[in-house]
């Protein structure tokens, strides 16, 4: 039995990169030969085990064979037999094909190294072509490396323009497919992930509410989202909301229909709610009441929060208007409702002469 390290903590550890989690193949075993080890198995199409100290995950070498049409299609063998080479043949992208045995060296049957020095992703063998949701992975990987300068292999773009013409997108499920765009999402550079999907035509396939996606599209975008702060909490719901904010969602309903987390949802139709608010000629304390009630602030004032982070990116108007807002927001809760209790007012008299209070609060904003 044999350990190997392989697929992305080797790619990464060859570019300089932080290695965030380690996967191993193992050759040469049976999972009855690893739950003797103390090996947990996890995997139910196929043999994965997690180690019995580090928890880190232990596949069994495999091979493929596809039966039928889309990414789940395959006969898996987990053989003693099968050798490390063929395993990695199963891989998709030659810098992704890359092993370490224990005592460091390489194995790299592929060329590997090769292509993470001229910075190209390409696949490994046709078989890449049997798994749709490697469209998804490239255009992903791409998104992420793309500072480092690594572009798609002329005949790896091919491949997956077949694939696209044959509609084996259609075959990913929607959870599956939101899973790939919140990893890219992660990664920073979600306008390089529409760029590559785009063109393939399979932008709309992936998203079909989001129909176009120009130059300027993901200019701008790259424009925007470069202005916030990765390690913020909200980073992701931001960038997301400023991704799809220009488009026409048509009555689709991203939850629903698409599996997109409601958080995210919600991030993007608020700010496409506040938007024209927020661009208006007629910036006044009403409008500001206007805004806070389509988001309701002043019991969720997260979602205002939420709502500036993304759009204060946009312009610099609209960034001082987030936080003219910010500033409101802040006077129109000191309004305290047991004062207005106290005063006399019952029932929906008490929400009445709140708002009252608090529009008087904030037109001092206005006032000079």
């Amino acid at each position: 039995m044999k350990i190997y390290l392989v697929g992305g903590a080797v790619r990464d550890q060859l570019l300089g990169r932080p290695i965030l989690e380690r996967d191993y193949v193992v050759v040469g075993a049976t999972p009855e030969q690893m739950q003797q080890l103390g090996y947990q198995q996890v995997g139910k199409d196929f043999p994965v085990f997690l180690h019995p100290e580090s928890k880190d995950e232990h596949a069994l070498a495999r091979t493929e064979r596809k039966q039928g049409q889309g990414y789940t299609g395959f006969i898996c063998d987990f053989a003693p037999s099968i050798t490390l080479e063929e395993d990695l043949m199963r891989r998709d992208l030659t810098v992704n094909a890359i092993a370490q045995d224990e005592d460091g060296t390489l194995i790299d049957p592929y060329h590997g190294q090769q292509d993470l020095n001229a910075r190209v992703l390409r696949h490994v063998s046709d078989a890449f072509g049997e798994d749709p949701l490697r469209v998804l992975r490239v255009a992903r990987f791409a998104a992420r490396y793309h500072h480092l300068g690594f572009t798609i292999a002329p005949q790896t773009q091919s491949l997956m323009q077949r694939m696209v013409d044959d509609g084996e997108l259609a075959t990913l499920t929607k959870e599956r497919v939101w899973q790939e765009i919140e990893k890219s999402l992660k990664d920073g550079a979600i306008e390089v992930f529409s760029d590559v999907l785009a063109s393939l035509n399979a932008l709309s396939l992936v998203m079909p509410w989001q129909n176009t996606w120009t130059t300027d599209d993901s200019q701008r975008l790259k424009a925007c989202t470069s202005k916030l702060d990765k390690q913020d909490d909200d980073y992701l719901l931001t960038s997301f909301a400023l991704w799809q904010h220009r488009a026409q969602l048509n009555g689709y309903n991203l939850e629903q229909d698409f599996k997109i987390p409601k958080a995210y949802s919600e991030a993007l139709r608020d700010l496409q709610a506040a938007l024209p608010l927020l661009h208006s000629d007629d910036w006044q304390t009403h409008t500001i009441m206007q805004l806070f009630s389509a988001l309701d602030a002043w019991r969720r004032p997260q979602r205002l929060i939420l709502m500036c982070k993304a759009a204060r990116t946009l312009s610099d108007k609209l960034a001082q208007r987030c936080d003219m807002l910010t500033q409101a927001h802040r006077l129109g809760a000191k309004v305290n409702a047991q004062e207005v209790i106290a005063l006399g007012f019952k029932g929906p008299q008490i929400k009445t002469e709140m708002d009252k209070l608090k529009t008087q609060a904030i037109s001092a904003l206005f006032e000079g």
